[in-house]
């Protein structure tokens, strides 16, 4: 990797994996992750006009031998401690917004609480204020 990401960026990875790892990126999700740009605090400073090439360089690095090991890696890396909920957050947000989480989302949901160290209550909070927010009227 040549240039290190920034913690924005690495977010940007972790919502562009929880998009892709079912194999369709599909405009619900990523409507969302423009979204969740424009009005959360933490990517107040981004420049929107990079998120292409943001999402770009994780499609790079997740198409390689290992990618989905080494994106998690740069995630854990980069994002400050403080932040690794939010991380799990964005993720959850991103496979929730299509109304319908597959196995493959649930294994990277796994991965991530993991490679993270996220405890299991942490995640289950994060996982049901998901689900009250998008279960239907």
């Amino acid at each position: 990797m040549s240039k290190r990401l920034t913690t924005q960026e690495a977010l940007i990875f972790v919502m562009v994996m929880a998009s892709a790892v079912d194999n369709a990126m599909n405009d619900k999700e990523l409507g969302r992750i423009g979204q969740l740009i424009d009005v959360l605090p933490i990517f107040k400073d981004f420049d929107k006009e990079r998120l292409i090439e943001v999402s770009q360089r994780c499609a790079d690095i997740l198409a390689g031998p290992e990618g989905l090991d080494i994106a998690l890696e740069v995630v854990r890396d980069t994002v400050p401690p403080r932040s690794y909920d939010t991380a799990y957050a964005l993720a959850v947000e991103i496979m929730a917004v299509d109304l319908c989480i597959r196995p493959e989302e649930i294994r990277l949901l796994q991965m991530l609480r993991d490679r993270l160290t996220l405890d299991k209550l942490t995640c289950a909070a994060i996982e049901h204020s998901a689900i009250a927010r998008y279960r239907p009227a």
